[in-house]
């Protein structure tokens, strides 16, 4: 009934608390409430005495929060868009955060690496400390970050290869001699 409760909460407070406890059950029931007549009835008691709990706001995960931020702008949906800046009013940092991720997200998807050290001073100026420390490790190795943003070359294939013969080491390890691994690793693909 907890998804509820909020819905409830308003009903009550539009009729001044001369609200039919059937009258509500069947409301809510017709938006899917699997709860009984029992339950709301002690909800109504509860406001009326004034001791209901308080209805605990929907707060998003920090883990869905940072995937609407680094998703593109345009593929959020409306509910997703709204909820979104519902947290950026919320929290000064998280919108500066926000701001900051996405021109971080544009010049690595777009490739950008020649405005790699305007977002730099940009983030050491205003950010929230983690993004400050970020661009502070950004700064550390410059060239070979802007680099990577702006050259068409990738050591991908090369990295999984080494993490394709790391993995085959470390499941054999102990067990097989060198000639079966270095068999294995030159067989597969």
């Amino acid at each position: 009934m907890e998804p509820f409760k909020a819905y409830l909460n308003a009903r009550f407070t539009e009729t001044q608390g001369q609200v039919n406890g059937t009258r509500l059950f069947q409301e809510i029931h017709e938006r899917g409430c699997r709860g009984s007549r029992q339950m709301v009835r002690k909800h109504l008691a509860a406001l009326r005495v004034g001791t209901a709990e308080p209805v605990r706001a929907d707060v998003p995960s920090p883990r869905k929060i940072t995937s609407w931020i680094m998703r593109p702008r345009e593929t959020l949906t409306e509910s997703q868009h709204r909820r979104l800046l519902d947290v950026r009013l919320a929290c000064p940092d998280i919108a500066r955060a926000c701001d900051l991720a996405r021109a971080f997200a544009d010049l690595v998807r777009h490739r950008r690496g020649y405005l790699l050290l305007k977002w730099i001073r940009q983030a050491e100026q205003d950010a929230p400390k983690p993004m400050q420390s970020f661009a502070g490790f950004l700064r550390q190795d410059l060239d070979a970050v802007t680099a990577g943003l702006t050259l068409p070359w990738s050591s991908g294939v090369v990295e999984g290869h080494v993490n394709r013969v790391k993995t085959l080491k470390r499941a054999m390890y102990g067990r097989a001699s060198f000639e079966l691994l270095r068999t294995r690793a030159l067989t597969q693909p």
